[in-house]
């Protein structure tokens, strides 16, 4: 492993923060960040904004112009090598002629993998790998799982009472939480490629899905990027019960409904502005799993599951939840209340654990995220 100076530190660090600024946007693309420094200055820096336009590293230069000679690159990915929507950023990197390439951890992407490296070594660049690497990953867990597993990285989004409740028993739960927590929700749904729910929350809430720039609790300008580009919002809808009169349908944006059977119905659903997929399961319910590898097909890093005791339990016995969020409110919903789960367990032995990564408060409600640790 290199020995980094505190300055190699500082500077990737500074990367990281400006990859952050593709949170919202850069989707199906990670995020990623640089810093031309020379001569312990910054000569440009840059991020990814959206697909299709500038990666970090070209727009860093573009910025430093002939300064970027002789200079460091932090880049928080490993430079691209192949042509995709824009050219190989390896080779730019090169034609400009940096003299050292520091990169946070090597692209997953196995058109990448270590070839962009591999270039600039040929080049006669000092390469180095894994400076704040975690922190890095921390960025694109999405991005990371899809290359590597074919799959998005998978959250689950509840919020319940003080007693652990998340609806009355009547299915209504408007609201729960306070302002704050629904802010946040918003901003967890905008840095998703696809937002999915059920039936039943979708006919009981009246969902629409989408990311409303009003309710992100962001600067506006921000807040407006972030809206323009909308998740894919998936509908999960077994026996195809929700009307296409719904809200759901009714909504500007890319939908997709999923049943077990699309027969005599496909164009229906698409003069109402939806696709509808047939993905059955062995069980006669809807293939979770298979749904989750279509969305990975599509580009969807990362997933925010939003439904209710039902779809949200189904994915967690399925195994295919990466990270569980909680926003507990100051509120009890009382024992007839439905719970935050439907995993029918009789005994202890049955429980399942978690590990907590983080909880703070968010306005008057506290947010608990954490990991599962499913059995081995």
């Amino acid at each position: 492993m290199p020995e980094w100076s505190a300055a190699d530190r500082s500077w990737m660090s500074r990367a990281l923060m400006l990859a952050e600024r593709g949170l919202y946007t850069t989707e199906p693309n990670p995020r990623v960040g640089c810093v031309l420094v020379a001569d312990g200055e910054v000569v440009g820096e840059g991020w990814h904004v959206r697909a299709g336009e500038g990666h970090a590293e070209v727009n860093a230069l573009a910025q430093a112009g002939e300064r970027a000679r002789g200079a460091t690159a932090y880049v928080t990915l490993e430079p691209c090598s192949h042509f995709g929507k824009t050219p190989p950023c390896a080779d730019a990197l090169i034609k400009a002629g940096v003299s050292r390439m520091v990169a946070a951890m090597q692209d997953p992407n196995p058109q990448v993998a270590g070839n962009g490296l591999q270039r600039l070594r040929e080049a006669g660049i000092a390469v180095e790998c894994g400076l704040l690497e975690e922190q890095a990953r921390a960025l694109n867990p999405g991005f990371i799982k899809r290359m590597q597993q074919g799959l998005p990285w998978v959250r689950v989004k509840l919020a319940m009472s003080l007693d652990g409740r998340t609806a009355m028993a009547s299915g209504e739960s408007k609201w729960i939480t306070g302002p704050a927590a629904r802010a946040d929700v918003q901003r967890l749904r905008a840095r998703s490629g696809a937002v999915v729910s059920g039936a039943d929350s979708v006919l009981l809430d009246d969902s629409a899905l989408t990311v409303r720039a009003n309710e992100l609790g962001l600067p506006s300008e921000e807040a407006a990027a972030a809206a323009e580009r909308q998740p894919l919002r998936v509908l999960v809808d077994s026996l195809r019960r929700v009307p296409l009169e719904q809200r759901f349908f009714r909504e500007a944006g890319p939908s997709l409904v999923i049943s077990t059977s699309a027969e005599q119905a496909a164009d229906d659903y698409l003069a109402a502005g939806s696709e509808l997929l047939a993905v059955p399961g062995a069980d006669g319910k809807v293939d979770l799993q298979a749904v989750l590898q279509i969305l990975a097909e599509r580009g969807c890093n990362e997933v925010l599951v939003e439904a209710g005791a039902g779809l949200s339990g189904a994915f967690w016995r399925a195994g295919l939840v990466d990270e569980l969020i909680v926003y507990m409110a100051p509120r009890l919903l009382g024992s007839q209340a439905r719970p935050l789960m439907q995993l029918p367990f009789e005994s202890m032995s049955e429980a399942m654990d978690v590990a907590v990564t983080d909880m703070r408060a968010i306005g008057q409600d506290w947010r608990i995220t954490a990991r599962p640790i499913f059995p081995s």
